[in-house]
């Protein structure tokens, strides 16, 4: 998989992994926030067991059925959106792509026309 720079210094945590659950890449976030697990030394390995049996089982499945799985956790006073979304190669399914960023209490809303 091409690495994009671009996304290594973003301001949310970047992990993209493959049909099998092995990690790929993860960006400068993503690994920070692992850093207790390994951070970038998870690259290589999979994430299948670092999950417990509830989103292990949901992770099996959007790898198996691809799609979209959004949804916000809140975890020491921060709360998150995660936006885990399959990628693709040569129009099939290769993987999947998870987004993770700091929401704030409020965020404004803008309905355009």
């Amino acid at each position: 998989m091409q690495q994009f720079k671009y996304l290594d210094e973003a301001d949310f945590a970047v992990t993209v992994c493959d049909l099998s659950g092995v990690i790929l890449y993860m960006n400068n976030k993503s690994a920070a926030t692992f850093a207790s697990d390994g951070g970038f030394d998870l690259i290589g390995k999979s994430l299948i067991n670092c999950h417990p049996e509830s989103a292990r089982s949901k992770l099996l499945d959007l790898l198996h059925r691809p799609r979209n799985n959004v949804y916000t956790i809140e975890k020491k006073n921060a709360h998150k959106m995660i936006y885990q979304t399959p990628w693709f190669e040569n129009g099939k399914a290769a993987g999947l792509i998870e987004i993770s960023l700091l929401i704030p209490a409020e965020i404004p809303n803008f309905v355009r026309k």
